[in-house]
This record gives C-alpha cells, structure tokens and sequence, in this order.
C-alpha cells in the first residue's frame, strides 16, 4: 500500500492549501500525516508549520503543485465561461420557447442589468485590446 500513496497530500482551502507530508513506515504500518505548511496560491506564499524547516524537495514540491494547481483553476474558470455562454443560449431558448408570462416577470430585470454590465465590460475590454493592438 506505502507504495500507492504520494509523499505529499495537499488538503485544499480557500486560497490555497495544507500540506502534509505522508508516513507509512512506522510500526504500525499506519498512514501518518504531518502537517508540514500552509500555502497561499494567490500571493505564493509558503508558511512552514509551527518551527519546521522545510527542505528544498519540500519547497520545490510545494511550488510545483501550486503551480500545477493555479493551471487547474485557470482552466476551471474557463471552462465555466464557456458553460455560462451556453448557459446564455440555453436561456434565449427557454425564454423564447418555455417561459411563462410570471417566469419572464420575475427574471427579466435582473437578466437585463447583468447583461449590460457584461456587454459594457466586454466592449471596454474589447476597445482596451484594439487600441493596444494599433500602438
């Protein structure tokens, strides 16, 4: 089994993460798991646990899975825009095919306003690039 198990075990939080390193060669053949850091994926901060000293294998460890993990949420957040574009499409649909009189009444003001302010970001965003794009 010790030979399944990774040496490190990254217990993910809000911003980031507790790293703990994993022991299997004690006596008892239990999985121990020392808390070793606690890491920040969005200012990149590493914090030892209590006096620890982390080695320079702790370290680069803990920095590639930070990187590795800010590559996942990247990924993650586009995968739910693209999800919130047919997301949009599927509600053209509904509104247009399925909602009722009372659905439409309810739903519709809020839509509006957060469609404007996307397309108002999007077309200043848009404008930054193009301008940019001519310097």
């Amino acid at each position: 089994m010790s030979g399944d198990l990774p040496e490190y075990y990254f217990r993910v939080r809000e911003n980031g993460a507790a790293v703990f390193r994993v022991d299997t060669e004690n006596r008892q053949r239990r999985i121990e798991m020392d808390q070793i850091a606690v890491v920040n994926i969005k200012n990149g901060e590493v914090k030892p646990q209590g006096d620890r000293k982390l080695s320079d294998y702790d370290v680069d460890t803990i920095r590639t899975w930070m990187d590795e993990r800010r590559a996942l949420l990247a990924q993650r957040d586009m995968d739910d825009i693209h999800r919130a574009v047919d997301y949009l499409n599927l509600t053209t649909q509904w509104v247009q095919s399925k909602a009722s009189e009372e659905q439409l009444e309810d739903i519709t003001d809020g839509l509006l306003l957060a469609m404007h302010d996307l397309r108002s970001v999007l077309v200043r965003k848009k404008a930054d690039r193009l301008i940019k794009g001519k310097n």
